[in-house]
């Protein structure tokens, strides 16, 4: 126990010394040291799981306040509801673009790498037998799911299919279709809270304030308390990055050191290793290169400063792999640190956080053709098309399907006919792959904020 003690005493000493002034600094460091400890001493590192579950509770728990009071504030600050129209439009057209563009950028990746290759064809064969039964293949990745996601084996039967118990249902693209119009809204604001579903929340906050903009004095109390509350919030996430060295630290430490406790991820990574560099090799492209021109193009900012400018929210989202849970320092550093206006900030992240999910939509499409590869399947262009556009609205409408990411690669997997249960192939190294894809996410959110700030009313930014 002496190397977490010596750990405790370290940060203890960096929260008595203030070296919260050099915050990005010391997430830097605690996210290595983080690592460290995990790789050093596994055991040890995953008794701070407790520590990182706290941090990430306290950053969850600001969510659905700061979404609502922000959106309402960031309306109130346009003066005329009618002037949403342009900066909305624009948000969703900056949305849908660099969702395909992301997704471009992943099937172009893995055709040149052809990562699938490099796959033991024995390991291929071993996942490819076996019935329905509890010791098969399938039954395995269904349970793999469940305990990543969260849901129960039904749930995960209903799409992955010929599961006991439960009937497989077949999700295409006009279910996420539906899911994207049935996922604005809600028959109980207060369950849509409970469970984080934001973009409910999102749309009754926008109606909500419109309509008191059009009430004029007699509402002005209200909008007071409403703009008032959002401040104090902003103080408390001010408060709360105070620690974050110390969360993050919690989390990556427990993640990691469970990952080596266990033994199978650097295994895993040695077999896939080829996978796991073409999507970091994906989404780096598209964070350090598409989304920069996009932002210089359309705003002549430096993208590599706004990139340094948003580095707390960038660790933070690889830390904790939740745009949602990040979403509280993601607008905290773009409207502290760089300096993107408050009203566009407020309107756009919180949209951004629920449906623009570059990394997502990128990885997805990546791994499909990378499990084609592995089955020795070709896709022709006609099937890498149906594979972008499905991998384009299941990113979009993640949030209408239960625990997103895993149960939308199903069903892009399933809209071009390949067998489910080679996710199995991956399910190891998605937890690491997520967080760079976080990271990729909460990059695009911030960019987009800047960029919908270009088409803001002048009135709206300039106090």
């Amino acid at each position: 126990m002496a190397g977490p003690n010596i750990v405790l005493k370290w940060f203890a000493e960096f929260i008595r010394k203030g070296g919260h002034r050099n915050l990005t600094l010391w997430i830097l460091i605690a996210l290595l040291l983080a690592v460290v400890v995990a790789l050093k001493a596994p055991e040890a590192a995953m008794k701070f799981h407790v520590g990182g579950e706290v941090f990430l509770n306290l950053l969850k728990m600001l969510v659905v306040p700061l979404v609502v009071t922000s959106v309402m504030s960031g309306i109130f600050g346009m003066g005329d509801v009618r002037k949403l129209g342009k900066p909305g439009g624009t948000a969703i057209g900056y949305y849908l673009c660099t969702t395909v563009l992301a997704v471009l950028v992943g099937l172009v990746v893995v055709n040149i790498m052809q990562p699938g290759g490099s796959v033991d064809p024995e390991k291929v064969a071993e996942i490819g037998r076996g019935t329905v039964d509890e010791e098969s293949p399938r039954y395995k990745v269904a349970k793999s799911i469940a305990n990543e996601t969260g849901l129960t084996m039904e749930e995960v039967g209903s799409v992955l299919g010929g599961l006991p118990p439960g009937e497989a249902r077949d999700q295409n693209i006009g279910d996420i279709i539906e899911n994207l119009f049935l996922m604005l809204v809600t028959d109980n604001l207060f369950k849509a809270a409970m469970d984080m579903e934001l973009l409910p929340l999102i749309v009754f906050s926008i109606v909500f304030a419109s309509v008191l903009t059009t009430m004029g004095k007699q509402v002005d109390g209200l909008k007071e308390l409403i703009e008032q509350s959002n401040t104090a919030l902003m103080k408390v996430i001010l408060l709360l990055m105070k620690l974050a060295p110390v969360g993050i630290f919690c989390l990556v430490a427990a993640r990691f050191g469970e990952a080596e406790h266990k033994g199978e991820f650097v295994e895993q990574l040695s077999q896939i290793g080829r996978f796991v560099g073409t999507v970091i090799l994906g989404l780096g492209f598209h964070f350090l290169v598409t989304l920069p021109l996009i932002l210089w193009f359309v705003t002549k900012r430096n993208p590599y400063r706004f990139m340094l400018q948003m580095s707390q929210a960038l660790l933070t989202a690889f830390s904790t792999a939740s745009s949602s849970a990040t979403l509280p320092i993601t607008m905290e550093s773009a409207i502290e640190k760089a300096k993107v206006s408050r009203e566009s900030t407020e309107f756009v992240l919180p949209l951004g956080a629920t449906i623009n999910m570059d990394g997502t939509a990128l990885y997805e499409a990546a791994a499909v053709l990378f499990i084609a590869q592995a089955i020795g399947q070709d896709l022709g262009f006609g099937q890498q098309l149906i594979v972008a556009i499905t991998a384009t609205l299941a990113a979009i409408g993640a949030a209408g399907i239960p625990e997103a990411g895993l149960i939308t690669m199903l069903i892009v997997l399933r809209a071009v006919d390949l067998p489910t249960e080679y996710i199995a192939l991956i399910l190891p190294v998605d937890w690491f792959l997520d967080r760079f894809r976080t990271a990729t996410n909460v990059f695009g959110d911030s960019i987009g904020a800047a960029v919908v700030e270009t088409t803001m009313p002048k009135s709206a930014t300039d106090h």
